[in-house]
């Protein structure tokens, strides 16, 4: 019990956030993740935030308006590509089966407008039977279920869990009415 008390956390000192450190983990971020502009800010002011706490005299203004130039410049490099970025994220969650409004859900999050989602959606030939079916394999539900018996018994779950993924009553009805061909 004396033991615990003398191992006291310690508290990690953090490096003072300056302009060139900004931009060095704005572009290690960017070496490891695709992001949106808004996901990148967000990231920097995080750790802008998370100094300032611990250093109540730092200028969060001034290191707010080099985190906005930092995002800038990557931008207009080409670093960060916000269409670029919903291009991946969308063609990523439809081949997972993932509901619309799941997908649209995300992507907002991210800082993606809504009209760009919308023509990702249309481009990929986004269809909410396929993903629905789709979402039904990798669940093992439904049509997928391996024999008759489960499948009458566990509908309204397998409704319940196509509802809960975010496809509408009528997808997840006419996913669990298909019937595999052999």
């Amino acid at each position: 019990m004396f033991e615990a008390e003398e191992k006291k956390k310690t508290v990690r000192v953090l490096k003072k956030i300056t302009q060139k450190r900004l931009h060095n983990i704005a572009l290690y971020y960017l070496k490891r993740f695709e992001t949106s502009t808004s996901n990148l800010k967000s990231v920097l002011r995080k750790r802008i935030d998370k100094y300032a706490f611990q250093n109540p005299d730092y200028d969060k203004a001034e290191a707010y308006a080099w985190a906005d130039e930092i995002v800038a410049d990557c931008e207009k490099r080409g670093y960060v590509n916000d269409e670029r970025y919903a291009g991946f994220r969308v063609g990523a969650y439809v081949n997972a089966g993932k509901s619309a409004r799941y997908i649209k859900g995300k992507l907002r999050e991210k800082g993606i407008s809504e009209d760009t989602i919308e023509e990702l959606l249309e481009e990929k030939e986004y269809s909410p039977f396929d993903a629905a079916l789709r979402f039904a394999k990798k669940k093992r539900i439904g049509p997928y279920r391996v024999n008759e018996e489960d499948r009458v018994e566990n509908k309204q779950k397998d409704l319940q869990k196509l509802a809960l993924a975010g496809f509408d009553y009528d997808t997840a009805s006419e996913v669990l009415e298909f019937e595999l061909e052999d």
